[in-house]
């Protein structure tokens, strides 16, 4: 328990604290209950919902005890943004999300043992809260003036905040003291734009029941640029698989920028010190190799979806490139490759299409005379095979689970199409 306190500030994982010495003493004298939030917002968690498991994951490991809180009631109402009212969700919408939210939590925490986790749901204890006992014994400890002081708070003003948005605040401190009176809960975390709803917990409890408990956010991870990681051309980069694929999942961290990757790896690998210095030396050294990013992206892929899937993506993108066979890959592995790579769905009829005519639809080649020209030059494949013959046309035998073809030209260029049986 001494030590978790040390390795989330050397893996940067603490922006904010409320008292950095106290809380260092706080965990390192006991089993502490933990609470971390997600308020479901969309049917998955994404990329900063991950930062904070891995958080949970290393209390847990230390001997705390996880309290993970799915926001039934505050995914009703919506965390204020700093641009727009949020689009409030049905009540059916939002407890899906709920179940579907749960199941991914679960699959990062232990259940069992003495540092056991628990799932709450903060619908459980204020659907029966009547707006009476809500503004006596909730409302009376937030000053307005307070609340009015908020960032996020003062950058609506102009344009217009809601009565809703602006007491959501009260809805997440209550999940605060509500913890803390059922379960002893003195410590929760998130991000640090959530800072100012985490303090308000903190400030709820002491003013309503004299505790004092603490507080830590999270930083909020950043390209280079200083962007939002986390996010692609296509969007948001999801936990889910059927809404990006591990493949995509497992390229999205191939691709992480020399500068960051390092940064990146402490957050997400759970590999220790020694390890990640050890591929600090190695990427600065030689960053052309991408050892960091190649053991970032196999340990988050293996950790959010299975070994296999990441066993599966490594292979994907060896067979992609030539250096393996295409063939041996799964039905739903090439869809996801092929969906990557934005293939278009071409209708077929009794004929299949010209290898020129797949080529140039794949977008590999600029035309079609331009696909003429990379197969007279050696340089155009279909699934891993020169094509030699500008005349040929697909067999079926040249698909991929009858239906998908793989396209290259050089060693580089790759494209996909799926075919559409009329």
């Amino acid at each position: 328990m001494s030590d978790v306190f040390d390795e989330l500030k050397w893996r940067g994982l603490m922006a904010n604290s409320t008292d950095e010495a106290a809380l260092a003493e706080h965990l390192e004298t006991g089993p502490v209950t933990f609470y971390v939030g997600f308020d479901p917002t969309a049917p998955s968690l994404h990329m900063g919902n991950l930062v904070q498991l891995m958080v949970a994951r290393a209390l847990q490991r230390a001997g705390h005890r996880p309290l993970i809180l799915v926001g039934g009631s505050t995914g009703l109402i919506g965390d204020p943004k700093e641009t727009a009212e949020r689009v409030l969700n049905s009540k059916e919408t939002v407890a899906g999300w709920v179940a579907r939210i749960q199941r991914q939590v679960s699959l990062f925490v232990d259940f069992e043992g003495p540092s056991a986790a628990r799932l709450v749901n903060n619908l459980d204890w204020t659907s029966g809260l009547s707006v009476l006992d809500f503004l006596r014994d909730i409302g009376k400890h937030f000053p307005v003036n307070r609340m009015l002081a908020r960032e996020v708070v003062k950058a609506r003003l102009e344009e217009g905040i809601s009565y809703t948005e602006f007491s959501y605040v009260l809805l997440q401190s209550l999940d605060y003291l509500e913890l803390h009176r059922a379960y002893g809960c003195t410590l929760q975390f998130g991000g640090s734009d959530q800072w100012g709803n985490i303090t308000a917990g903190v400030e709820l409890v002491r003013r309503a029941d004299g505790g004092h408990v603490h507080a830590l956010a999270t930083p909020l991870l950043t390209k280079a640029d200083g962007t939002k990681f986390g996010k692609t051309e296509s969007g948001t980069v999801w936990l889910d698989p059927e809404m990006t694929s591990p493949y995509a999942f497992h390229q999205f961290f191939l691709n992480a920028e020399d500068a960051k990757v390092i940064e990146y790896l402490k957050v997400f690998s759970e590999r220790p010190r020694d390890e990640i210095e050890e591929l600090a030396r190695k990427t600065a050294a030689a960053p052309h190799l991408r050892a960091a990013q190649r053991a970032l992206a196999d340990d988050i892929t293996a950790l959010v979806h299975s070994p296999a899937e990441r066993d599966a993506a490594v292979a994907a993108a060896a067979a992609l490139f030539g250096r393996s066979d295409l063939a041996g890959l799964s039905e739903p592995t090439v869809a996801s490759v092929v969906a990557e790579l934005n293939g278009p769905s071409l209708e077929v009829g009794a004929e299949l299409p010209t290898v020129v005519d797949v080529l140039a639809a794949s977008g590999v080649v600029a035309s079609k005379s331009a696909a003429r020209r990379a197969i007279n030059e050696g340089g155009a494949y279909v699934n891993n095979v020169r094509v030699n013959d500008p005349d040929a046309r697909l067999a079926e035998t040249d698909l991929l689970h009858d239906r998908y073809a793989i396209t290259r030209r050089g060693k580089r260029t790759v494209g996909a199409v799926s075919l559409l049986r009329g």
